[in-house]
């Protein structure tokens, strides 16, 4: 399972401070994208997580992910136990579009209380506060461990949290994945859906109908049944905590047929399904599936439907748990929910109780000029050391 391992000896060069970290790691570009032409290896960044935390103890671990050439997860240990605390991160940015960015995307640069670069908020700072705040549990033994764990490919696939989950490591007690929340605890969100449909029937001249079999008028009927099936869901499931407080499906994009004067015999719809914490994706594929069947057959179409990408489950964490009560207590803020998708729902697969928090704000993520507020470095630091305390102490 292990590509390397590296003994915690405590030998080495002591990180560096928080900026040039942040720099460091900026400047590598570890892209992951669905397209061939925007996607990077990780591994650079990786290794230089490593390479900063080998001397403070840490034993890392450099996990590569199954089928990926160039994507690796690192699992970095201090310390052992059978609870402990994890740090999560992806090691991974979007793309971008430099004609849009007022600086270097890959150069960490500093104005207005800001610090611009390409994952500053989302979410290589995290790494190198997270890096700070370890510092001082590597001066003293712990009871439980601290793990830092850098996954791959958060952005496109999340196969780097998905092969842990599969893998079952690492073991811990505790998980918070500090994408930005504004350092809010968040408890729960929505999953993630992209599904096909393609319908396939029979050209013909359109002047007679009983030539062909027409799969954009099929497609016509099981938009609308998709559109039922949305607002059943909408009626039965609702969940105050969102700001959208009710599951979504959006119809985001169909190609069929190639002239005004022919029967349509292929349409593709692709359509968007975010789910509310406690409906399983699985589930409510198999709804769709069962309300168009039927509708394929009487209008005999053949049907295809699967996902675009295996899909995030929602996810949530009770509000009783002792991770929530701790963070909240720790923040002053009562733990809340949010509409993006993170890799929690994979930590909790490996038994932890996991809440995402973390510097900076969602908003600045994914977009050109991104950054992180000088505001959050002192607060993240300062709240990632007393995590470290209270549950590794």
């Amino acid at each position: 399972m292990t590509d390397q391992q590296t003994n915690a000896s405590g030998a080495g060069k002591a990180p560096p401070d928080v900026r040039t970290m942040m720099s460091q790691l900026v400047a590598i570009p570890s892209i992951s994208s669905a397209s061939p032409d925007w996607d990077h290896s990780n591994e650079a960044v990786v290794r230089l997580l490593a390479e900063w935390l080998e001397p403070l103890g840490f034993r890392n671990e450099i996990l590569p992910v199954p089928g990926m050439p160039g994507k690796v997860n690192l699992v970095a240990t201090l310390g052992t136990g059978s609870g402990g605390l994890v740090l999560s991160g992806h090691t991974d940015t979007v793309p971008y579009d430099d004609k849009r960015w007022q600086s270097d995307p890959f150069t960490l640069t500093e104005k207005d209380n800001r610090l611009y670069g390409l994952g500053t908020c989302d979410m290589k700072g995290f790494f190198a506060l997270a890096i700070e705040a370890a510092r001082e549990a590597a001066q003293q033994p712990l009871k439980q461990p601290l793990i830092i764990l850098a996954t791959a490919d958060e952005e496109s696939s999340m196969n780097g949290a998905r092969a842990l989950a599969e893998a079952g490591y690492p073991k811990a007690r505790y998980a918070v994945i500090g994408e930005p929340t504004t350092l809010k605890p968040i408890r729960m969100h929505k999953g993630i859906m992209m599904e096909r449909l393609v319908f396939e029937g029979q050209s013909g001249h359109s002047s007679d109908p009983s030539l062909g079999r027409n799969a954009l008028e099929g497609m016509n009927e099981a938009m609308n049944e998709l559109l039922a099936l949305r607002a059943q869901w909408q009626e039965k499931h609702r969940n105050p905590h969102f700001a959208v407080q009710y599951p979504t499906l959006n119809l985001g994009c169909i190609h069929g047929g190639d002239n005004p004067n022919r029967i349509c015999a292929r349409c593709e719809l692709h359509f968007d399904l975010r789910p509310l914490p406690g409906m399983d994706m699985a589930e409510l594929r198999q709804t769709i599936l069962t309300r168009l069947q039927p509708l394929a057959s009487r209008r005999e179409l053949s049907l295809e439907f699967q996902p675009l990408f295996d899909g995030v489950p929602p996810f949530e964490t009770s509000a009783e748990a002792e991770l929530v009560k701790v963070c909240e207590k720790l923040t002053g803020q009562q733990a809340d929910a949010v509409a993006f998708a993170t890799e929690a729902p994979w930590l909790q697969q490996l038994g932890l109780e996991t809440l995402v928090m973390g510097p900076g704000s969602i908003d600045q993520a994914h977009q050109p000029d991104e950054y992180l507020d000088l505001s959050q470095i002192d607060p993240t630091i300062t709240l990632f050391k007393q995590l470290i305390r209270h549950f590794c102490l």
